[in-house]
């Protein structure tokens, strides 16, 4: 059941003055679908709020485009104006630290893969795509400035990265001491006995994790407020 005229008319309102940007009938009659309204319906209720002041309207030949009243929004001065432009370049490097993260979950997936078997694969590459998912979702926020990273958002990530260092170490350590074990008396060349194995390092693959806990300590000296 389609909604009311007046609650049409609040609904219509309510959508003009969120987009608050030149809008036709059938702008809002596609978008306002959801409501069950009809394009007669919502083209009666944004002539209604243009009659009565509510919102904006010019004719152009046979089309009325109409946009929310410009009066009733807060235009912010000089001072804020700065404010704003502060906080947009802090967002931007947050907006930085969250690509250079997901580059590294990236990284992690390709190593990883060498280590596990095929189902862990699969179920690892699955955590990692939602963790890059998250991410991506937090990235579209920043970009919009809608929010910052949060103190305890920000030491949950530590706490997770710094367990991906753990276990990448402990796996490198348990790889050692098997190659180690396996190889002490072998008369192969272990250059060739690698290859034949299939067997990369990492820096086989350009990556080094002394450079990623680095990149952690490095993250503990940085002063509060960033």
């Amino acid at each position: 059941m389609a909604p009311k005229s007046d609650n049409t008319e609040a609904i219509v309102l309510n959508f003009v003055n969120e987009q608050n940007r030149p809008l036709n009938s059938q702008n809002v009659a596609d978008s306002l679908q959801k409501y069950n309204l009809k394009k007669t319906a919502v083209q009666k209720a944004l002539d209604n709020l243009a009659d009565s002041g509510k919102i904006s309207f010019k004719e152009y030949g046979k089309q009325k485009i109409y946009i929310a009243r410009q009066d009733q929004f807060d235009i912010p001065n000089n001072e804020e104006l700065n404010q704003m432009k502060e906080q947009n370049a802090k967002l931007q490097e947050q907006l930085e630290e969250q690509k250079k993260a997901i580059t590294r979950v990236e990284g992690e997936i390709r190593t990883l893969q060498s280590n596990l078997t095929l189902e862990q694969i699969r179920e690892k590459e699955a955590k990692l795509r939602k963790e890059i998912k998250e991410m991506e979702d937090k990235l579209a926020k920043l970009r919009g400035g809608v929010t910052l990273v949060k103190p305890e958002e920000r030491k949950a990530v530590e706490k997770m990265y710094l367990e991906k260092v753990s276990q990448w170490r402990k796996r490198k350590r348990m790889f050692k001491d098997i190659w180690d074990t396996i190889t002490e008396n072998s008369t192969k060349d272990l250059t060739e006995f690698k290859e034949e194995l299939g067997i990369e390092y990492d820096e086989d693959v350009g990556v080094s994790l002394q450079a990623f806990s680095d990149l952690l300590q490095h993250g503990k000296k940085r002063p509060r407020g960033h």
